[in-house]
């Protein structure tokens, strides 16, 4: 009989900087394209079918004594690869419930800051897919902003914190994972908001995202300011949260800048990604604390888990904030881009209400790393 890790437990080791081993059981291709990362995680790779007739491959390569998690794409192959190696003499292996499926989906939250009049602000990590989303909660009241497909979460930590998700607001339209903004809208009965200019053609009601229009959550001084910054898509929309904190969606990471061809459009998106990141946020000060909606590396995850850095300290030492000649950026833009996202245009169709694939289905369309950025 193996013993079980949860995902949740290896999210507190990933952001702990925990010490950890993991065997993945996946085909290489697949391992390759997608494995857990972190500051102190150490992954081997030996294929599943490799271990049918014995565990000799990886036991000449591990000690018997060495706590060991195995990995596989569901939980599976992963749990009787685990009991094949207790029946070797291996004393410490565990096997991740749900494998990579499930930590595709497991949110960490972590408390960013306490704002101004006695809100508080939450960051949501999507470990297994670099997503990030945002919780503003005030009073009564709470906003969220990008939330993944996996509502449950932020309504069961609503009710944890004793309060009622009035604003769900999505930055764009995402076309690298599928949103869960429309639905955990109706699911607490609040509002959805998403930019005009990325809901054309989409299939349902919604407010306008719009610059100028202050979305004010609870009683207090907590108000979320949209700022239109296009470049990632047409209506991409950032937000300001307090006068602290920016939320750039994919225009700005932490150690990149967003794409700007998830709908084919590179060439005629280049240059609205590059007036805003040189113009619009230029005029912003320098002291907002940049929160993205997503990262592409373990080392952008700071001391408590989350992912955060200083407009301008990114405007120092973010090498897409650094190309002055135009005609140099649009061709880092356009001949860095990396592969289009797993079945980007089903996910896009479905975030515009056109689509409306089965759970599994769903899960399935959303495999593999966050591909939003572009690296310099």
């Amino acid at each position: 009989m193996s013993q079980s890790i949860t995902t949740g437990q290896l999210a507190r080791r990933v952001v702990n900087r925990e010490k950890t081993l993991i065997l993945d059981v996946r085909n290489t291709d697949e391992f390759d394209d997608w494995k857990i990362e972190g500051d102190s995680i150490e992954v081997m790779n030996e294929p599943y079918f490799n271990l049918l007739d014995g565990v000799g491959p990886v036991a000449e390569k591990l000690n018997k004594d060495q706590e060991i998690i195995v990995v596989c794409a569901k939980g599976n192959s992963s749990k009787m690869v685990a009991e094949l190696m207790g029946e070797e003499g291996f004393t410490n292996v565990y096997d991740l419930e749900g494998g990579m499926k499930a930590w595709s989906e497991h949110l960490e939250p972590v408390k960013l800051a306490d704002l101004d009049g006695g809100g508080s602000l939450y960051q949501f990590v999507r470990l297994g897919k670099g997503c990030l989303s945002y919780m503003i909660v005030s009073e009564n009241e709470a906003s969220v902003i990008d939330a993944n497909r996996m509502t449950d979460i932020y309504e069961k930590f609503a009710e944890e914190k004793g309060v009622t998700v009035k604003h769900s607001i999505d930055t764009h339209l995402h076309a690298d994972h599928i949103s869960g903004g429309r639905q955990l809208a109706d699911n607490t009965g609040g509002t959805y908001h998403l930019p005009s200019k990325d809901a054309e053609g989409v299939t349902f009601n919604y407010a306008p995202l719009e610059e100028g229009s202050n979305i004010t959550v609870g009683s207090t001084t907590v108000k979320v300011q949209p700022i239109y910054s296009p470049g990632h898509t047409m209506g991409s929309t950032s937000l300001i949260i307090d006068d602290q904190y920016l939320l750039t969606g994919d225009i700005l990471f932490v150690k990149s800048i967003g794409r700007p061809d998830l709908a084919g459009k590179a060439e005629d998106w280049v240059g609205d990604l590059r007036d805003t990141l040189y113009n619009r946020y230029k005029k912003l000060s320098d002291d907002l604390v940049v929160l993205p909606a997503h990262y592409s590396f373990v080392e952008e995850l700071t001391d408590d888990g989350s992912v955060k850095a200083r407009l301008g300290d990114l405007y120092q030492r973010n090498s897409g904030l650094q190309v002055d000649d135009e005609n140099e950026f649009r061709k880092m833009v356009t001949e860095n881009l990396p592969p289009q996202p797993n079945e980007y245009e089903n996910i896009r169709q479905t975030n515009m209400g056109k689509m409306n694939p089965e759970d599994e289905k769903q899960r399935e369309m959303e495999i593999g790393p966050n591909r939003c950025a572009v690296h310099g």
